[in-house]
């Protein structure tokens, strides 16, 4: 029961300081009000001594003197509550700022209880150890990667065999183009082979042609495309 009570009228009093400064500055303002509306009427207490005074000024000087005495008074008085609002106003000046910085500073340590809270038992060292285990990691994968990529899946081809039969499909097409135009087309005349210096067994000697006939030949060619 007692820890209640003490919860209870411990509540109250923190709420109690942290409203003392918004109640010092209503306290203050109102009486900062105040005391304009007592600078305007002072004021015009003035304007109204000076224009009675100007009124008397050559008919009755007692009255004009009577009128300039109580202009003095109410300057006086308007000389004090101008200084008294002056003063007021610096007071709230000071208590919002003070106010302000506290509010500030709170916020501050707030904000530094959340950091501490998000970091919780993180350390410079944890970090650099977690990178260190991701480095890890990641380089071990590249590893893998490479491992994977320098196994051949499959048979592999020689390079040799693929050239033997790349020739054989170009032999088949221009072989396919002489039986349906009777001639030779001109691209394929320069892909015909070399004749060797030696005579290939089981094959007839190669015949030259003259130039006359060559380009004879070159000329049907170009006619039948």
């Amino acid at each position: 029961m007692s820890s209640y009570l003490a919860s209870w009228f411990g509540g109250g009093a923190a709420k109690a300081r942290k409203d003392s400064p918004k109640n010092a500055i209503l306290a203050l303002r109102s009486q900062l009000e105040m005391l304009q509306k007592r600078e305007k009427h002072l004021q015009t207490q003035i304007d109204e001594q000076d224009s009675l005074a100007r009124k008397h000024v050559n008919a009755n000087k007692n009255a004009a003197k009577q009128a300039l005495r109580r202009k003095k008074q109410h300057e006086h008085s308007l000389e004090q509550t101008m200084g008294q609002i002056g003063t007021l106003e610096q007071q709230i000046n000071a208590i919002e700022s003070a106010n302000i910085n506290r509010e500030t500073l709170a916020a501050m340590e707030r904000a530094s209880e959340a950091m501490k809270h998000i970091h919780g038992k993180l350390t410079p060292e944890k970090v650099d150890e977690t990178m260190a285990k991701l480095q890890e990691q990641n380089a071990l994968s590249e590893e893998i990667v490479e491992a994977m990529n320098s196994v051949n899946i499959g048979n592999q081809v020689d390079e040799a065999d693929l050239e033997d039969e790349l020739e054989a499909l170009q032999q088949e097409e221009l072989d396919q183009k002489m039986l349906e135009t009777g001639t030779v087309p001109v691209d394929a005349i320069n892909r015909l082979p070399a004749v060797a210096n030696g005579e290939p067994k089981g094959k007839a000697p190669a015949i030259e042609e003259d130039d006359e006939e060559a380009e004879l030949r070159k000329l049907q060619a170009e006619m039948a495309m």
